[in-house]
């Protein structure tokens, strides 16, 4: 510290994408129908986990959680980024932007930790398919999604105890559309030297040990399918990792980029851009993701529309007003 309390800033700014006043609208509607996307997507799959009995199995008991995490952390940077491409207020109070990191972090690190989970699930399951049903049963899933949750709230606590310690001095202006590290460290006048190893270091952690498990679990998993003598047995097998292996490169190709870097090659302007892709259309793409390209889903959402259609058509579903729910809407999204 250099004597000054980091109370001296009440609050900062987010500038977001106020330097393009031309596009603040498009962007709006652009980032809107993203985010309603994302909601309807990954309630879907949340519910459609839930409802249909076929779908009860660990692989998407994760699938249902890596859903609520989705929702989570777009859900902490969506809301505050549309308000400030409608509004000339941009400015967000110290304590709320700490909230809003420290969620984000949460759900963001657990993105990591359950996709590195859904990897072991496969792993046991192509790999010891007869102990599957043991060495996956509920309890150990339940205590696998809970340790995940555990960790990244120790990790979020301390990520955030050490960057909102800090003195901010000078300029509250935050580069960017939500309150993430490498912009606000940028407006601390304190000695950075503790908390950047601090961060690096645990975000190491974290991306590496769950890079770690994925590459594991797949070598183990591609040494199994290329056994496998039939040419049938190898495409089933390899089909049900194609979705996951989607969402692992993508997912961990984005945060590497972002977070495994020095600081002093951060450009804000055009890591603005990056990060939208990874905070708002990556919670998107998982649910299309693991719905097109997986055949279970979308014959339990085939299944779901057979049950529930008669019944709204008999008006049986008939909500305030005399409309029927919109089906058409979740199917389009998961099929």
């Amino acid at each position: 510290m250099e004597g000054r309390n980091h109370t001296t800033v009440t609050e900062f700014i987010l500038v977001g994408f106020s330097d393009l006043p031309e596009l603040q609208i498009p962007l709006f509607v652009l980032f809107l129908v993203i985010y309603i996307f994302t909601l309807v997507g990954n309630l879907g799959i949340i519910i459609l986990s839930h409802l249909d009995v076929r779908l009860q199995t660990p692989m998407y008991f994760f699938l249902s959680n890596l859903s609520i995490i989705d929702l989570g952390y777009s859900s902490a940077v969506a809301p505050k980024m549309l308000m400030t491409l409608v509004s000339d207020d941009n400015t967000i109070p110290f304590v709320e932007c700490a909230i809003q990191f420290y969620f984000f972090c949460i759900f963001a690190t657990n993105e990591a930790c359950i996709l590195s989970v859904m990897a072991y699930d496969r792993f046991v399951a192509i790999c010891n398919p007869l102990l599957y049903s043991i060495a996956m049963s509920k309890r150990r899933c339940v205590f696998l999604v809970i340790a995940s949750y555990l960790a990244c709230f120790v990790n979020a606590t301390t990520q955030t105890i050490f960057i909102f310690s800090l003195s901010f001095c000078g300029s509250n202006v935050i580069n960017h559309f939500f309150c993430d590290i490498p912009p606000i460290v940028k407006l601390s006048c304190s000695d950075l030297t503790v908390t950047n190893t601090v961060h690096f270091t645990l975000a190491s952690i974290f991306v590496m040990s769950t890079i770690l498990i994925v590459l594991v679990s797949y070598v183990y998993i591609i040494a199994t399918i290329v056994k496998i003598r039939s040419a049938e047995g190898r495409r089933k097998a390899f089909s049900t990792c194609a979705s996951h292996l989607t969402a692992i490169t993508i997912f961990y190709g984005t945060i590497m980029f972002m977070y495994m870097r020095p600081s002093s090659e951060y450009a804000m302007d055009q890591d603005k851009f990056i990060s939208v892709f990874y905070t708002l259309v990556i919670p998107m793409l998982n649910p299309l993701i693991y719905s097109l390209r997986n055949k279970d889903v979308k014959e339990a959402m085939k299944r779901l529309r057979i049950q529930i259609w008669p019944l709204a058509e008999a008006g049986v579903l008939a909500v305030p007003g005399g409309t029927q729910p919109s089906f058409r809407m979740l199917q389009r999204v998961l099929i």
